[in-house]
């Protein structure tokens, strides 16, 4: 189960609360990338640049996607890359988090955390600009579901009951 969506529309959050569902594991890519360098994303970047960062993103989040029974938290710039997609299993059930860029830097902002992406004074901008670059990336997900008007359990509760009817299906 792969959730992929822009930084701040609640994968880390949802999978979570899914993965307690499901009774299976998560892994954040953010999370397990961090782990991995010791360091926080926003250094990697600062110290070795975003094409670095996304070369090591792309090892950790091959490595997670060999995971049986868990649900995974892409980065938000993961989908975008080319090869990615390529790497997630056939049988792996993908779900996209639509945020809207305000929603996004609100929330981004509301962590504490300076997103190397959104560093700056035009952070709503820069927000439209990488959404705007990203989405038919995130949109080769199975199925989309709006993550600006519902928290987190909703979210999980909704995919639970797709999941539970694709397998009805088969």
């Amino acid at each position: 189960m792969l959730l992929v969506g822009f930084m701040a529309s609640g994968k880390t959050s949802v999978g979570r609360e899914l993965a307690e569902l499901l009774g299976w594991g998560f892994h954040d890519f953010d999370a397990a990338l961090e782990e991995r360098a010791g360091v926080p994303i926003a250094e990697i970047f600062s110290s070795d640049g975003e094409e670095y960062f996304r070369k090591v993103e792309s090892q950790v989040a091959s490595e997670l996607l060999q995971t049986e029974q868990a649900v995974l938290a892409s980065g938000g710039g993961w989908p975008a890359q080319p090869g990615n997609w390529e790497a997630v299993p056939d049988r792996t059930f993908s779900v996209w988090l639509r945020v809207s860029p305000g929603v996004a830097v609100r929330r981004a902002s509301g962590e504490g955390l300076v997103r190397p992406l959104l560093a700056g004074a035009d952070s709503l901008d820069r927000a439209v600009e990488l959404i705007g670059q990203r989405e038919a990336a995130y949109g080769r997900a199975q199925v989309a579901l709006d993550s600006d008007e519902n928290d987190p359990a909703t979210l999980a509760k909704k995919i639970m009951m797709i999941i539970r009817s694709e397998s009805d299906r088969e």
